[in-house]
């Protein structure tokens, strides 16, 4: 099968496509024939080495974290999918490829208002989304929510599932993803770039930081005591939560078919869609990769493998 491998760490030049053995479903697995795959940040972090203390990966190794496509043959002691089925799934690495075996549990069907291309671009938006608001968050109707980052590929399917959840959004973003977050659902935007969103918000019961940094670090100060900050990109001060009488988390998200079938129950009501930016074939998957790393995109980036 084709993929996308990378022998030494280093920037997107490192990638190389070439032939690799076809993978077999084990027990309580499944093997999907790849439609689609997505590039997402924690991609280039692996392939640069930056996280090899962290997440220490065996060369050389394919990325990706998430597919989209047709199951072609399961393990013993599948019984929740089946060959034919179209599902989308979770993985650590392997996805840029023709073929990628995942945990039964890992995967689920796809909503069927959507391609396969949406599904990928949706797999970790919604299990992120739903690590943060339902598990994380705890997120009620009526809470003040503020998502950092609400124009991205995850930031933009959380701003509609807060909504979905009936809270009150929030969200900050820059150029063309201000209106984007808006067209999402949100009540109110702030332009990070131009406005100081601490003279504008005060009393949130929760915080999404996908951004990280000095925005983080500014959070503390508009959370209501008692509140929450959640980031998917550094752990936050224990002092400064201390301090603000909150609670503050980093939070890595874990694939699971159950986050994905609260999604699909959101996308299929219609209360989620899923946003592409571009769309890129396998053989150009550096020039995907470096598309997001240059920032600046509204959406997400999809990888095509196959039909």
């Amino acid at each position: 099968m084709k993929t996308i491998q990378f022998e030494t760490y280093g920037d997107s030049n490192v990638l190389k496509l070439t032939q690799a053995e076809k993978p077999q479903p084990g027990n309580g697995e499944i093997l999907i024939k790849i439609a689609a795959t997505t590039v997402n940040p924690f991609d280039m972090k692996v392939r640069s080495g930056s996280m090899r203390q962290v997440v220490p990966v065996n060369l050389p190794w394919i990325p990706g974290s998430d597919a989209a496509g047709t199951i072609e043959a399961v393990g013993n002691g599948v019984s929740r999918l089946k060959v034919g089925d179209k599902v989308f799934a979770g993985s650590f690495g392997g996805t840029y490829a023709e073929y990628v075996v995942v945990k039964e549990g890992n995967a689920a069907l796809i909503p069927n208002n959507v391609t396969l291309n949406e599904a990928a671009a949706l797999e970790v938006p919604l299990v992120t989304s739903y690590s943060f608001l339902v598990e994380g968050g705890d997120l009620k109707q009526d809470q003040r929510v503020l998502i950092h980052g609400a124009a991205g590929a995850v930031g933009g399917v959380m701003v509609q599932m807060a909504k979905a959840l009936g809270a009150y959004v929030i969200g900050t973003a820059s150029g063309k993803g201000l209106e984007l977050a808006r067209s999402l659902g949100a009540d109110e935007v702030i332009d990070y770039k131009n406005q100081d969103f601490t003279q504008l918000v005060k009393d949130i019961d929760l915080v999404i930081d996908l951004v990280g940094g000095e925005t983080q670090v500014k959070s503390f100060a508009v959370i209501k005591k008692g509140g929450k900050l959640l980031s998917a990109v550094m752990p936050p001060s224990q002092e400064l939560a201390q301090q603000y009488g909150i609670t503050a988390q980093f939070i890595s998200s874990d694939p699971s078919y159950k986050k994905l079938e609260f999604g699909v129950k959101l996308v299929e009501a219609g209360k989620i869609k899923a946003e592409i930016a571009k769309t890129f074939t396998l053989e150009d998957a550096a020039l995907a990769q470096d598309t997001v790393t240059a920032g600046g995109v509204n959406g997400k980036v999809v990888i095509e493998v196959g039909g």
